[in-house]
């Protein structure tokens, strides 16, 4: 009943958060888990209101979301403050529309983006994420939530983006050369795309990179029909090889998938490493995890709750490497290396990765959120060859040569 009645006293700080969302710009909404910047006027607000609900006992962050609840059932008030900022589509259509794919999906992406930087800020408590809140103007927009210059990240982006619109003439040819049939209305098809997309680069050469994405797409074609699909996964990208982690990452992953389908996760697996295959180079750019794209079957309801034990997934394969790592000492030649390691993943991201193009194809799009994935720092040398037998050839021949890392 606490929450509901801070909920009903708030409404004028409610009214305050929902308007600096919309405004957008970079700023962090005031009611920011740990380890988030706060802005200042939004947060005076909410310590204002503060002190007029002391008496409840709700800690900053219960209340402070309450507030962006404040129209919301008391049930829902536990679902709105997981948040890092207000929905792009807006609490109340979603609330709407709440039995929709499309919200449910958005409202599974926000609670993902949430989860991740919660997890993250953890391990770094002396850095905050920054909360950035976008508009497109063709419609829809994002949330950014990057972490830069931690003592444990190097840098740490998790994306949310919900954006709709009429679908480039670049973005349409890309997606039939996957053999997508699209049939346009006077050359225009509608579309709503949504996901949730992170790249976190740590500064230990011990900790490997992560990143993962989870989107749906969906498009409106000139007979009113509309195709959908979704796409995702989750790879791990390391500087040196350690077996006890690749073995821990992929176990992870394959229990996820296994939950629906004992095929999906060697048929994903090996997708994931041709998927990120870097051709000019003959080397993959980490040692996998899982990857799909197009999946619109068997039916949507299944291949939501697959995604939905996907992104599920992605806290417990990750953080229990970067705490076992995280602390580790390193020479500067491992440093070296791993800025070497960056140039290779800047090369896929920047020439092959499907996501990145389809955003610089896409009008009105996020250029900085796009190229978030891309590291602080990277490196590259004139003809670098690692000596033989040296764990960094160790790790070469693992990018040229993928592992069965489950049996």
């Amino acid at each position: 009943m606490a929450a509901a009645a801070a909920a009903r006293l708030l409404r004028g700080v409610a009214v305050g958060l929902g308007a600096a969302a919309a405004a957008g710009g970079r700023r962090a909404l005031g009611s920011a888990p740990p380890g988030v910047a706060a802005g200042r006027g939004v947060r005076r607000a909410a310590l204002a209101a503060a002190g007029a609900l002391g008496g409840l006992g709700m800690g900053l962050w219960r209340w402070q979301q309450a507030a962006m609840a404040v129209s919301e059932e008391e049930g829902e008030d536990e679902l709105w403050q997981r948040f890092m900022a207000p929905p792009v589509s807006g609490l109340r259509e979603l609330r709407r529309r709440r039995r929709e794919l499309r919200s449910r999906m958005e409202l599974l992406i926000m609670e993902t983006q949430a989860e991740v930087c919660r997890a993250l800020a953890a391990l770094d408590p002396g850095a905050a994420f920054a909360v950035d809140t976008w508009e497109r103007k063709e419609g829809g927009g994002g949330i950014s939530c990057v972490l830069q210059d931690g003592e444990v990240f190097e840098k740490a982006g998790v994306n949310v983006s919900v954006v709709f619109g009429l679908l480039s003439e670049e973005a349409a040819r890309q997606m039939r050369s996957r053999g997508k049939s699209l049939k346009a209305k006077d050359g225009k098809l509608p579309f709503c795309a949504m996901g949730v997309s992170s790249v976190i680069h740590p500064k230990n050469p011990h900790v490997p990179t992560m990143h993962f994405n989870y989107r749906y797409f969906e498009i409106e074609e000139a007979d009113g029909t509309k195709q959908w699909w979704f796409g995702g996964g989750t790879d791990l990208t390391p500087t040196y090889l350690n077996e006890e982690d690749a073995i821990h990452f992929h176990k992870t992953l394959k229990e996820a998938c296994d939950k629906h389908d004992l095929k999906l996760y060697p048929k994903y697996k090996k997708w994931c490493d041709d998927y990120f295959y870097i051709k000019h180079r003959g080397e993959r750019r980490g040692i996998g995890g899982i990857f799909f794209d197009d999946v619109d079957s068997p039916s949507k309801e299944e291949v939501f709750q697959f995604v939905k034990s996907c992104a599920k997934a992605v806290v417990p394969c990750y953080i229990p490497i970067v705490k076992r790592h995280c602390h580790d000492s390193f020479t500067p030649e491992e440093k070296l290396w791993q800025q070497l390691r960056r140039g290779r993943y800047v090369e896929f991201n920047l020439v092959y990765d499907r996501g990145t193009k389809f955003g610089l194809l896409t009008p009105g799009s996020r250029i900085e959120s796009i190229l978030m994935s891309l590291p602080l720092t990277a490196r590259w040398e004139y003809m670098h060859t690692p000596p033989e037998s040296s764990k960094e050839a160790e790790i070469l021949e693992v990018l040229r040569n993928p592992k069965d890392w489950v049996h």
